[in-house]
């Protein structure tokens, strides 16, 4: 050996670096669940690579179906937030302030229900059918009808009497001839005629004992009562003591009533138009 000294350490050669081996799990170890859908076979050498997994593909579509919901329903809420009250607002109520809102909340949304379900009665009512027009034409037919006969402008049939008035000593009065018309309205006469001159509501009798005029119309001996109404009350009040039929008679005249089933009065008058009287008009 030369004097020089080696070292063992300089003469040695460095040692070679062996990579660590890649851990593998054990055969009884699982991967996490959450991972699982993710790994991926290695393909091996000649085969094609296998299709991504479509759970993956799915997951980005969920997620964004999930946020633009989530967006939505923020902007609801928002809007119903900012319709009912500010933040400010409500923050700083009472509850009793918060009781009072939500009662006068349902109170409005009550009122506005009722005033949807009258516009939709009344959008039926008129959209309805033609039946219910038809009915609604032919009941104020009827009324006017009925205006019309106790007005003495329409012609009337009925059950009623005949009533015959004779006047040979041309004793009867106008008084007489204006009982005779209130005893038979009193007993339910619903329209009458004399000499067929129509009575009305404002039928005036005038004249002398043999010169009587009826509205300005002359009649004469035997006066002629047609009147429409239950015949037994008819007669009834005509036949009472002191009556119309004892007070002719009393004068030396005669009155002669006959009942029947169908009499018919059709003689018209003109419509009284009112002088002074007009319809009242509010305000």
């Amino acid at each position: 050996m030369t004097g020089e000294e080696r070292r063992p350490d300089d003469e040695a050669p460095p040692p070679e670096v062996v990579p660590p081996a890649e851990e593998t799990p054990a055969a009884d170890e699982a991967p996490p669940a959450d991972e699982a859908p993710a790994t991926e076979e290695v393909p091996r050498p000649g085969e094609a690579a296998a299709a991504p997994s479509p759970r993956r593909r799915r997951d980005p579509l969920a997620s964004a179906l999930i946020g633009v919901l989530t967006l939505l329903l923020g902007f609801a809420f928002a809007v119903q937030v900012r319709a009912t009250d500010t933040p400010g607002q409500l923050e700083g109520a009472r509850e009793e302030d918060l009781i009072r809102i939500l009662d006068e909340l349902n109170t409005s949304e009550e009122r506005l229900r009722a005033q949807i379900a009258d516009q939709r009665e009344a959008l039926q009512q008129l959209t309805s059918s033609d039946s219910q027009s038809a009915a609604a034409l032919a009941e104020a037919q009827e009324v006017a009808e009925s205006i019309g006969i106790l007005n003495g402008t329409v012609a009337a049939d009925g059950p009623g009497i005949t009533m015959r008035i004779r006047d040979p000593a041309q004793e009867v009065q106008v008084a007489d001839l204006l009982d005779a018309i209130q005893e038979l309205r009193g007993a339910g006469a619903e329209t009458m005629e004399i000499d067929d001159i129509r009575v009305g509501v404002s039928t005036a009798v005038t004249g002398d004992p043999g010169e009587l005029r009826l509205d300005g119309h002359p009649i004469s001996s035997p006066y002629e009562f047609v009147i429409i109404g239950d015949p037994q009350n008819l007669e009834t009040a005509l036949n009472i003591p002191g009556g119309v039929v004892q007070r002719i008679a009393n004068r030396g005249g005669a009155a002669t009533i006959t009942s029947s089933d169908r009499v018919e009065v059709d003689a018209l008058r003109a419509l009284d138009a009112p002088q002074y009287a007009a319809p009242e008009t509010d305000g």
